[in-house]
């Protein structure tokens, strides 16, 4: 929205400068993108006057001037045809800007004679695209500033142009008019009223308006009166200032009055050659199909149901959109018809849209003007037109009804404060208000017709707000809900995931977050897929169903990577995953993936796949830092997902399960396009015990002051006895000596016989009471050998 400082000034009495009209503007939320003010670029340039002036010596069409100034004669050569003594010129000296030019002029030679500056003309210093001569001034003393005479006598050169950014809540505003009431609701000034008088008919109106009953609610009123014996022409040069200053073209005193009203009081209107009209006008929706060759000249093809004015002879407007060419004003236009209706913002939105029109008048009839000023802006549009263009003008024919949008909502003073946080007085609520245009009865405030953004008490509270400024409001701490330390915010739970992300990012994992839900097929691998976890309208066909685990995710991430030359991924996400459909059937879940390679080739063969042992680390490590115990069992069993001979569970006991890593199942690799190996680990965090201490501190710390013991054992058992089973059952010889066990040697084939292997394990005893004696070693060895026999069938290998 553009406007001028003059123009503003025509609805607003202040003494305000621009920057504090600026100011105060972006403050109510009108926010200032651009200001043009014409004064900047003309400061320096002072008037002259040309005591002299000869022919050139060595050019026809040059004179040599003799032109006094501030800082005494000057010679100037000029070639303008109105270079010549006696008059008052604009002088530019040496080393001024020339806008027009778009050059820093200074002091040259011309055909062998010196120039000290120059005489500028019009276009020059981009007052008007005159250049035929330059300016002469009729008053003026040497020396003035031209700026100053400008002020004096063409203030309309010089006039501040002020745009503004207009949020589609307030349409009120994208007239001069509504941006006045609120800089004097601010207290920038006084905001002048005028009382628009009814233009009384001289004749009866000869075009009816009827409004179809099915369009009633797209066009609610109709106001239309012809005047007659107009004189159209092009309009008065103070309204072609201000539509030039907004960046509009002129074009003839008929069509520039509409356009004035649409900025001066959001007010679009438009003007038929009612010479051309046939019959009667009718408001009624479009038949597709239909055609239109509108005011830009571009044909228009209607489809149902948009809405559009019609004569006897077929359409001639689309409404609140755009004129047609037909019945559009020209210069020879001498009866017109003056249109001001209401029209319905989303059909109007829509009607653009589809015919991809934009206009000033769609712009505001989408967002909404003020439906009591219809009547009201026929008048004053009427006015203007007799005025200046002559004529006779007929009675004003209403068709529909005027729409009630009369809305009125409780002021609580209180509810500022609570609101907004800003103490505010009643009386100060109240004449806001009133100034912005709202009506009190008691605690009631009745909503304005322009403001359709105002549906509530909170909308009088930030009106009130708003007005006060919110840079008055002033930090405060908010109040301690309890005394002392405040207790945590997270819960252990969210505390948990957030170790688990910064952990697994430590170890080189990219955190991804992928949807809620995935396509049947990918969550059938994983055990999901079903009817209870099956979207009832899903936003795509690869999103029907709440996913089981997120691994299909991940999963899904590493194929679009791989697609695009990323084969080596390490990627993890922690988040919900789903068992039911119903409230509480989902659990919270810790996945990572590693695809391809551990990382990129090397002349020292570093790099290899990525295998088991990779996850079996990187879940310990999560594990460890979300506080899981530190002996746990590695078991077998998980679900078919995973490679059936390449994956541990992590558990506390059978049924206590707290992770799963290992190798993915090559079935399930194939089917989501994985390529190259891939292991992967998923923790169940909620299963992971609580710390029996909540406190942060540290138990004692215990140091054994006695030396550790490390005996060698290796077992022949059966081929297919897992080594972890024998570990199991040495550490459990002696629970409170044995402090570690590890396998450190298999052995297959050979001496131990077929079907045979060999595993070799240390054992360290620690001892807390007194130095172990062989005997006492010999008593715990022949226990751990006790115990590996019964639990694995196996022997001590001789």
């Amino acid at each position: 929205m553009k406007f001028t400082l003059s123009w503003l000034k025509d609805h607003l009495d202040t003494d305000a400068s621009v920057d504090e009209i600026a100011e105060a503007l972006t403050d109510l939320g009108l926010e200032v993108e651009e200001i043009v003010n014409p004064a900047d670029r003309l400061k320096g340039f002072t008037l002259g006057y040309v005591k002299h002036a000869e022919k050139h010596p060595d050019a026809d069409k040059l004179r040599v001037c003799k032109v006094d100034t501030d800082e005494g004669e000057m010679q100037i050569i000029c070639g303008a045809p109105n270079a010549r003594e006696g008059i008052t010129v604009v002088v530019c000296k040496p080393g001024m800007y020339i806008p027009g030019l778009d050059i820093t002029i200074g002091v040259g030679k011309i055909r062998g004679v010196e120039s000290f500056g120059m005489m500028a003309s019009e276009r020059e210093l981009e007052l008007s695209d005159e250049h035929d001569g330059i300016i002469e001034l009729p008053s003026g003393e040497v020396g003035d500033s031209f700026v100053d005479w400008l002020a004096e006598n063409a203030p309309a050169k010089v006039d501040p142009m002020i745009e503004i950014a207009i949020t589609p809540n307030r349409p009120d505003a994208l007239g001069v008019y509504g941006i006045a009431r609120d800089l004097a609701a601010r207290g920038l000034g006084t905001l002048k009223t005028r009382e628009i008088p009814p233009v009384e008919g001289e004749f009866l109106n000869p075009i009816n308006v009827t409004i179809d009953e099915d369009t009633r609610e797209a066009c609610p009123v109709f106001y239309g009166r012809l005047i007659r014996d107009v004189k159209n022409g092009p309009s008065p040069q103070w309204l072609q200032d201000r539509l030039t200053a907004i960046g509009l073209r002129p074009i003839s005193a008929l069509v520039d009055i509409t356009n004035f009203f649409t900025f001066d009081r959001n007010r679009p209107l438009h003007v038929f050659d009612a010479d051309k009209v046939q019959g009667s006008l009718r408001v009624h929706r479009s038949k597709a199909g239909e055609t239109l060759v509108g005011l830009d000249e571009k044909e228009y093809t209607f489809g149902d149901d948009m809405t559009v004015i019609s004569d006897d002879s077929g359409i001639e407007s689309i409404a609140g959109v755009m004129g047609g060419l037909h019945t559009g004003c020209t210069l020879e236009t001498t009866n017109v018809y003056v249109e001001a209706a209401f029209f319905d913002t989303v059909r109007t939105a829509l009607t653009g849209r589809a015919l991809k029109i934009n206009s000033d008048a769609r712009y505001r009839n989408e967002r909404g003007i003020d439906p009591d000023w219809s009547k009201d802006g026929i008048e004053a549009a009427t006015q203007m037109i007799l005025d200046l263009c002559g004529g006779e003008p007929s009675n004003v024919i209403m068709a529909g009804a005027q729409p009630d949008h009369s809305r009125a909502y409780k002021l609580d003073p209180e509810r500022v404060k609570s609101l907004v946080g800003m103490d505010i007085p009643e009386s100060e609520q109240r004449q806001t208000l009133t100034r912005l245009g709202f009506k009190l009865e008691g605690n009631m405030a009745y909503v304005p017709s322009w403001r359709p953004d105002v549906q509530g008490e909170a909308d009088l509270v930030e009106e009130v707000a708003r007005i006060a400024s919110l840079t008055k409001l002033e930090g405060k701490p908010l109040p301690r809900v309890t005394e002392g330390v405040p207790k945590a915010v997270m819960t252990p739970q969210q505390r948990r995931q957030q170790m688990a992300r910064r952990t697994c990012a430590a170890l080189g994992y990219n955190e991804c977050v992928t949807y809620s839900f995935i396509d049947q097929a990918s969550a059938a691998l994983f055990g999901g897929g079903d009817d209870a976890t099956m979207l009832a309208n899903p936003i795509s066909s690869d999103m029907s169903h709440m996913r089981p685990a997120l691994l299909p995710g991940l999963l899904q991430a590493a194929a679009r990577n791989q697609a695009r030359g990323y084969m080596d991924l390490a990627l993890f996400e922690v988040g919900p995953a789903f068992h039911g459909g119903e409230p509480g059937e989902q659990h919270n879940l810790i996945s990572g993936l590693l695809v391809g390679r551990t990382g990129p080739k090397d002349v020292h063969g570093a790099s290899r796949a990525v295998d088991v042992y990779d996850a079996k680390a990187d879940v310990e490590a999560v594990l460890t830092a979300i506080g899981a115990p530190a002996k746990v069992q590695i078991l077998r069993g998980a679900q078919d997902w995973w490679h059936p001979g390449r994956h541990g569970k992590i558990c506390l006991g059978p049924k206590k399960v707290l992770g799963v890593f290992g190798e993915l199942h090559p079935r399930v690799l194939q089917a989501m396009d994985i390529k190259g190996s891939a292991v992967a680990f998923t923790i169940w965090p909620d299963e992971v015990p609580m710390p029996r201490k909540s406190g942060a501190s540290r138990g004692a710390l215990e140091l054994r002051d006695l030396q550790a013991v490390e005996r060698d054992f290796a077992f022949v058992v059966d081929e297919d006895v897992e080594a972890l089973t024998l570990v199991n059952a040495a550490s459990g010889a002696d629970k409170a000596m044995i402090e570690e066990v590890r396998v450190f040697d298999e052995f297959i084939g050979g001496s131990v016989g077929e079907g045979k292997k060999s595993l070799a394990i240390t054992v360290r005893l620690q001892p807390t009471e007194k130095t172990l004696k062989e005997k006492d070693i010999e008593a715990i060895s022949d226990k751990i050998v006790a115990k590996v026999t019964k639990a694995t069938g196996g022997a001590l290998r001789g």
